[in-house]
């Protein structure tokens, strides 16, 4: 059955989820799917460079998939959670990046389910069977709820300065921290200068009891 010629773009359809203001704002997201990869380490080594092709290789088998049904979807922005071993909120971007631990994430249309996920998975996998993480990608459906985000832009080792300003208004506005940091890579680094990076830094809170 013939549902919809038109691409999905996440980005606009989603334009809240996508974009930020330059000083720290409280949102609040709902349930979203995504394509999902656990990592640690360096994100310059090896590692992340091969978890980020084993998620996209999904994602795009994915879209194929949903456009011979008449569903295409443009595939979202990049996104991590960040966190470390021996370090927990504002202090963990401080800690050795050997210790730092990742997911990578890539936002997914509500169409998506986890039959058609596998499936997909499994072409990749017989595709590229040389891509060893494409067995780690999973699909999940997280929950944040309440956040602060705010956008960061220049490059990721200015990143603490506006992290900084995100726990301070957290702080300020009787919040507590919960969950994992949150990074949306808004800007191609391949494509981009450092000084115009765009990234949107969101935080899970809760409200403090009083």
């Amino acid at each position: 059955m013939k549902l919809d010629n038109r691409k999905l773009d996440l980005t606009k359809a989603y334009s809240s989820y996508y974009s930020a203001p330059q000083v720290p704002q409280k949102c609040y997201f709902d349930e979203i799917p995504y394509l999902t990869i656990d990592g640690e380490g360096d994100p310059n080594g090896p590692g992340f460079a091969e978890a980020t092709e084993a998620l996209y290789t999904v994602a795009y088998g994915i879209k194929g998939m949903c456009k011979q049904e008449d569903q295409d979807f443009t595939v979202a922005k990049l996104e991590g959670l960040w966190w470390a071993r021996s370090h927990s909120g504002q202090d963990a971007m401080y800690a050795s990046r050997e210790d730092w631990i990742w997911k990578l994430l890539i936002r997914m249309p509500d169409y998506v389910s986890a039959e058609r996920f596998e499936e997909a998975r499994m072409l990749a996998v017989n595709k590229k069977p040389h891509l060893a993480p494409l067995h780690s990608v999973s699909f999940e459906r997280l929950y944040e709820g309440d956040c602060v985000q705010m956008l960061h832009v220049g490059p990721f080792s200015t990143e603490p300065e506006t992290i900084r300003q995100i726990f301070e208004y957290i702080e300020a506005q009787r919040l507590t921290p919960k969950g994992r940091h949150h990074e949306i890579y808004l800007s191609d680094p391949r494509r981009t200068p450092p000084h115009k990076m765009r990234t949107i830094l969101r935080h899970p809170v809760i409200q403090q009891e009083n």
